[in-house]
Parts: structure tokens; C-alpha cells; sequence
């Protein structure tokens, strides 16, 4: 394995390069007349929940239990992609990352909505085992990585003031 792409929070104790920053925004059908203008904690312990099958991998995911929320999981889902269309159509909520949900949510009918707390931003890296850090080929991959993530950061903001 030469590296892992994964946020920050799951492991730690291995070099890491940074890629870029992302934020996290909820999603709910565009119908869905159980949720208003923004979201609520009330809301969020209310409505059934589609979530990703490795909440470890979601430090955001931990923190609603922080909250004192315990989503009622009715879907559970091995990719943040599929999401969306298990979202839209029903009374369901979902945490997904901002810059996956700008790419997939204008595909279905959802609202995508900011958390009605400040979420633990989520910060992608690769991570590799120390043995490579001086490999030559290694260090090529860490740079090409830095730069692709650099043009990610560049693209689009991923906290946003504005309904997307």
C-alpha cells in the first residue's frame, strides 16, 4: 500500500500531507415538509437517517453523539455518493461533504441545508507508512497528490455562506 486517503481524526501516528479542507452540510428532500428553513438539532433526532457504514471514518458523525442526538439509522450506505437518492423522496437526512454534495445534489431532489452547529471541518490527507518516506517514487506521489489537492482548495470554496 502506498499510502491511504482519509481526513484526519481516524488514525494517527504516521506522516501525513495534507490535501485540502471540505466542510459538512446535511441533506433532505426538496419535499420533505417536516424541515423549514434551516435545520434543528430537534429535526435531526426526529428524522430517520441515512448514513455511512463507518461512522469512525466521520469525525462530524461522532460529534452529533457529543450533541447528545442518536440518529435513527434507517439506511446504511458503503459510499457518501449514493446518498442523495436515498435522500430524495423521503423524510430521511443525511451528513455528507459540502463539495460532494454541490457535485451530486443538483442530480436529485434535495436541499442542502448547514448544520444547526459548527461541524468539525474535515481535512483529507494521504497518509503513508514511514518506511516511504524517503523513497524517491514516494515523494513524486506525495507532491503530485499536493498539487492535485491544491487545485481542489483552489476550485471552490468549501464553506459557503450561500444556499448552493
Amino acid at each position: 500500500v502506498d499510502g491511504l486517503l482519509m481526513p484526519h481524526g481516524i488514525i494517527r501516528g504516521f506522516p501525513a500531507v495534507d490535501l485540502y479542507r471540505d466542510s459538512w452540510v446535511y441533506l433532505v428532500a426538496d419535499d420533505n415538509p417536516e424541515v423549514g428553513e434551516q435545520l434543528t438539532l430537534d429535526d435531526l433526532a426526529r428524522l430517520p437517517w441515512v448514513t455511512y457504514q463507518r461512522t469512525y471514518d466521520a469525525p462530524a458523525a461522532r460529534q452529533i453523539g457529543l450533541l447528545g442526538i442518536e440518529p435513527r439509522v434507517e439506511i446504511s450506505v458503503d459510499s457518501f455518493g449514493l446518498m442523495p437518492q436515498l435522500v430524495a423522496g423521503t423524510r430521511r437526512v443525511a451528513l455528507i461533504q459540502r463539495r460532494l454534495a454541490e457535485q451530486l445534489g443538483g442530480l436529485v431532489p434535495v436541499r442542502v441545508m448547514e448544520p444547526p452547529y459548527d461541524a468539525v471541518p474535515l481535512q483529507e490527507a494521504l497518509w503513508w507508512h514511514p518506511m516511504h518516506t524517503h523513497d524517491a517514487a514516494h515523494i513524486w506521489l506525495r507532491e503530485t497528490a499536493a498539487r492535485v489537492g491544491e487545485v481542489v482548495e483552489d476550485a471552490r470554496p468549501a464553506v459557503s455562506s450561500s444556499p448552493i
